[in-house]
């Protein structure tokens, strides 16, 4: 593991980490090791928000492992829900309509074969070509135009995120056409190992949101530590003050990263968590010690002088007890 040069830098106030190839296992769980070094970063005064590009309602596999706020952000920015109320959104930063309309329209041109999906605050739908959610039965199936369409502005749940998948491109090279198409409309990044594309509105990811989170906390940059794995996280950790990539990461993640931790199921986010709190802990100034109240002197005892035989007293002068004589 590589850690940023520790040159004179503010205490870590709050760890940002991405899910999905960073803290949860391949498996999709949480180890045990992991869930013991988030409270102990909440124990120690460090605020954990989850910063994924997961929706809302994918959350429940690390609900219970959120404490003090319960806030986390999700769909790469787009939202803010509060996971102790069951994922309710506090805020969103949807994309508008008709840019989600204008991209899908440049990415049919530029990419020929491209099927996309809807994500909106009530759910995702997509298109016949798209490859199939099963974890969401519910999904409307149509055209993207037809999917995108409000009879008024507004009048439609929000867009969370536009994605864009792609039966034959290589991921990379997917993802840098639909820049180079639609970059002025939309903000593009993906965390898939396939070609599949998530496009938020401009200026929306999650280190714009993550910002937004600490300036209403008075948090800086630099006492952020971010952890990441994929291009959806590079903005985010190229904004914190530390930032960690994973063993597993993709390579422009590690070039951006300021150290490197290593692979998610070795628990990676773990074991700089749990040096972080280490330091924290190290660096806390220690209440002053209590003065030891002074002793109140005891009060001399008067000795019991020995005793002395009495002389037998003369017949005319009276024997009086001494004050160490039995009476």
């Amino acid at each position: 593991m590589t850690s940023p040069r520790p040159s004179s830098r503010p205490a870590v106030r709050l760890i940002a980490t991405d899910l999905d190839g960073t803290l949860l296992r391949d498996d999709k769980s949480v180890s045990e090791r992991t869930v013991a070094a988030l409270a102990a970063a909440e124990r120690a005064g460090i605020e954990v928000f989850f910063v994924t590009g997961r929706p809302a309602r994918w959350m429940d596999v690390v609900s219970a492992h959120v404490h003090g706020h319960g806030l986390a952000i999700c769909a790469n920015g787009a939202a803010v829900v509060d996971l102790h109320a069951g994922g309710t959104f506090l805020e969103v930063r949807p994309l508008p309509r008709p840019a989600a309309l204008d991209v899908v329209r440049a990415l049919r041109a530029a990419a020929p074969g491209t099927s996309f999906a809807v994500e909106l605050t009530t759910g995702i739908h997509y298109e016949p070509l798209y490859p199939p959610f099963y974890l969401d039965p519910g999904a409307t199936v149509a055209t993207a135009e037809k999917l995108l369409y409000e009879e008024a502005p507004g009048a439609a749940a929000p867009v969370l995120k536009l994605l864009a998948q792609h039966p034959e491109l290589d991921p990379d090279v997917f993802l840098a056409t639909a820049r180079g198409a639609a970059g002025d409309l939309a903000s593009f990044t993906r965390s898939s190992p396939t070609a599949l594309i998530e496009i938020s509105a401009l200026g929306v990811s999650k280190a714009s949101t993550l910002a937004l989170c600490c300036e209403e906390r008075g948090i800086t940059a630099d006492e952020v530590a971010a952890f990441g794995d994929m291009p959806n996280d590079i903005e985010m950790l190229s904004w914190a003050g530390r930032s960690y990539a994973m063993g597993n990461a993709h390579p422009e993640v590690i070039a951006a990263a300021s150290g490197r931790t290593v692979g998610n199921n070795e628990d990676g986010v773990a074991v700089v968590i749990e040096r972080l709190v280490a330091e924290a802990l190290a660096t806390r100034p220690t209440a002053p010690t209590a003065p030891t109240p002074p002793t109140t002197p005891t009060r001399p005892t008067t000795p019991i002088r020995p005793t002395t035989p009495t002389q037998q007293p003369t017949p005319s002068t009276p024997a009086r007890p001494t004050p160490a004589d039995p009476l």
